[in-house]
């Protein structure tokens, strides 16, 4: 998301370029272009025109350095301006409870904004970052659908859902949950309750009365990003009625164009606490608006890259790994389970949009995320031995493996060819580390 937004702006910027300093003239015209941009975002109108006019402010006080262009300079407070938008900074959730009690997080928002999904996402986030022992509720009485949502989610992510067949009342749910929760010795209880298809008095009712019952630490507002402006409108209405604690935009690796992130913590005041993106358990990030601001402007977001890659890092798996390398025993075995870690960090193309630059070289490129399939199916192709010891894969062996996972002989040379290559410079790198150890000098 925010492709074009940052396309826009990059244009925006251009018009500072060969200017020797910031002047009232230039200023203007480049913030004509940014509202613009900001407009055809769907950025709320009063939100762009005030944005703007606290960029021409900020920039008409400034003194240019000699070593500082005045494009760049306007790229700077942009970039600051924006990650004030959305909020500063980061805003954590609650998940303290009351003493002997579980932390009750509730779930509201519109149907089809992805709470079932997202509360899946979050009982996993909390049970693998934070060792937490999450129950998922489903207080959702009216589509038994959601219902068996919740519950294959969580056989997935091997957490617990609460569920009462025939009782119609998602207070009495909720509540029971709690108690549940407390035998159990479960630490957090997640209640995912009903949507509509738009906002109603039954509705509101319900969920104000599930809140008053039981009291929440924390209230999110589940809200599909790719609605644009009607997620603001929604979140208001939301927001008057719950007071909730935070926002959760969901659908953020889709085609929106992102006005919903820049515009709902100015209306509601209210952070955005995590962002949806992609269909998998593990595609949930905490909303870190100084990164998204560097996305938005084509800075990329390699600290985000740094973190999803760690929280897939086994130090003793790297160890073994490194002794394997060392002795050139790295093999197919090894090669498969890097590319189950790397599957893990998320869509191929939101990784690849976090490296400076790489993003918008891949705006038109389509990244498929079964690009490891056919390497997948040739390996599970091997036997135990070929995978340990690929040495001795011969031509019959290969005609074999290529038969075997429905791909061609060329395709299997060259995954071989490749992983030779790969062998090699992995153990070049290995030797080097351990000559700079030993104080060896090239």
């Amino acid at each position: 998301m925010f492709e074009n937004l940052g396309e826009r702006l990059e244009r925006s910027f251009k018009i500072l370029k060969g200017e020797g300093k910031i002047t009232e003239i230039n200023v203007a015209e480049t913030l004509k272009d940014v509202r613009k941009a900001l407009l055809d975002a769907d950025v709320n109108y009063k939100i762009a025109k005030n944005f703007t006019e606290t960029v021409k402010q900020k920039a008409m006080g400034q003194n240019v350095l000699t070593s500082v262009k005045p494009s760049q300079l306007m790229v700077k407070i942009v970039h600051d301006e924006l990650a004030q938008l959305m909020g500063g900074s980061s805003v954590e959730i609650n998940i303290k409870g009351a003493p002997g009690a579980p932390a009750v997080i509730l779930m509201s928002g519109l149907q089809g904004s992805g709470k079932t999904t997202f509360s899946g996402k979050l009982a996993n986030m909390l049970k693998t970052k934070k060792s937490k022992k999450p129950l998922l509720v489903a207080c959702d009485v009216y589509r038994p659908a959601a219902i068996e949502q919740l519950k294959v989610l969580g056989t997935q992510i091997g957490v617990p859902v609460y569920t009462e067949e025939g009782n119609n009342n998602p207070v009495q749910i909720a509540q029971n949950a709690i108690q549940e929760a407390k035998a159990k010795a479960n630490d957090i209880v997640i209640i995912d309750t009903a949507g509509r298809l738009a906002v109603d008095e039954q509705m509101m009712k319900e969920i104000a009365a599930i809140k008053e019952a039981i009291q929440p630490q924390e209230i999110l507002f589940v809200v599909d990003a790719m609605t644009g402006q009607d997620a603001v409108n929604t979140a208001k209405e939301f927001n008057d009625r719950l007071d909730f604690d935070g926002v959760v935009l969901t659908k953020l690796d889709g085609d929106t164009r992102g006005g919903a992130a820049l515009s709902i913590r100015s209306v509601v005041e209210k952070p955005i606490k995590f962002v949806g993106t992609g269909e998998k358990m593990e595609a949930i990030d905490v909303f870190h608006p100084e990164r998204m601001a560097d996305r938005i402007l084509g800075m990329g977001d390699i600290v985000s890259l740094v973190e999803r890659a760690q929280e897939q890092f086994d130090e003793e798996e790297a160890k073994r790994l490194q002794k394997k390398i060392a002795k050139n025993q790295f093999d197919f075995n090894d090669f498969l389970g890097q590319i189950q870690q790397i599957k893990k960090m998320g869509n191929l193309k939101d990784l690849a949009s976090m490296i400076p630059g790489v993003g918008k070289a891949l705006k038109d490129v389509e990244i498929d995320d079964n690009a490891f399939k056919g390497i997948e199916a040739i390996i599970y192709s091997m036997t135990p031995e070929e995978r340990t010891n690929p040495a001795i894969l011969n031509g019959t062996r290969r005609t074999r493996i290529a038969k075997g996972s429905g791909t061609t002989i060329q395709e299997v040379n060259r995954l071989l060819k490749q992983f030779d290559d790969t062998r090699k410079m992995m153990r070049m790198v290995t030797q080097n580390q351990g000559k700079l150890k030993l104080g060896f000098k090239k």
